[in-house]
């Protein structure tokens, strides 16, 4: 796995819903391989460890990486508060991404709350082949739609509270759209439903998960996630090396 070090300038910033928050970096060694739904670990001032990001979008010609992170804590609290033309200390593209393989398939991508960037660089390349189905608590943390509809995927948006979109669970908006090949991110009740859907339908899935990383490359163990091999015996993986990115039959969830 190819990763650097590099000093990405901050080119622009907002703060897409409360406590979360859209940067785009410059970036160019780091865009030119970047894959979508591999992450970043930028090193936050003040702090020895860094912190694991999602890259959300990509721009290879641009040579620009778009993250949108939540602030959950001390450090990300501390990132949220860099300005523009500050520089990160950014470790990265780190893990296994999505393999995206014939564009040309249906496409259906699930994302709860904070799991939802992961997709964007994903669904783009799908374009109106993809269906998309986005998850959260109310209207005010909903993040990102307009962006998947700006790259031409269909966009259903279900929230707990009922204040947007459809009233209750994002599965339920998915179990509504055809699909070759299913792509998800987020908590893990929503990644379970995923995994029976793809059961149902016999059809492949990815799915990203959401875990705690100190070193981010394999090397601290920290990130240990039970995985399955054929036989069904269990074994632990690492979420920073062997995934986020895994095929759902291989997750003991």
């Amino acid at each position: 796995m190819k990763y650097d070090v590099n000093r990405c300038r901050i080119l622009y910033k907002r703060e897409l819903a409360l406590g979360i928050y859209d940067f785009l970096l410059e970036a160019d060694e780091m865009a030119k391989i970047a894959q979508p739904g591999q992450f970043v670990h930028i090193l936050v001032p003040g702090k020895t460890l860094r912190r694991p990001i999602s890259i959300c979008d990509i721009d290879s010609r641009a040579g620009t990486l778009r993250i949108v992170f939540q602030v959950r804590g001390e450090g990300t609290e501390i990132l949220s508060q860099m300005k523009i033309g500050d520089f990160m200390d950014v470790l990265g593209p780190l893990g296994k991404g999505f393999r995206l393989g014939d564009t040309n398939r249906k496409a259906l991508f699930i994302g709860g709350g904070i799991g939802v960037p992961p997709l964007l660089a994903a669904a783009r390349q799908f374009g109106k082949n993809a269906t998309v189905a986005l998850g959260f608590r109310n209207k005010d943390a909903a993040i990102l739609e307009a962006d998947f509809a700006r790259a031409g995927c269909r966009v259903f948006v279900a929230t707990d509270d009922g204040s947007m979109g459809h009233h209750g669970l994002v599965i339920d908006c998915a179990k509504e759209a055809e699909a070759d090949i299913i792509f998800a991110c987020g908590p893990t009740p929503m990644l379970k439903a995923v995994c029976q859907l793809a059961k149902e339908r016999g059809i492949p899935a990815q799915i990203s998960l959401e875990e705690r990383m100190a070193c981010g490359i394999g090397a601290c163990l920290g990130c240990a996630t039970p995985l399955l091999r054929e036989d069904g015996s269990q074994y632990f993986g690492h979420v920073c090396k062997d995934g986020p990115v895994f095929d759902y039959e291989k997750v003991a969830l």
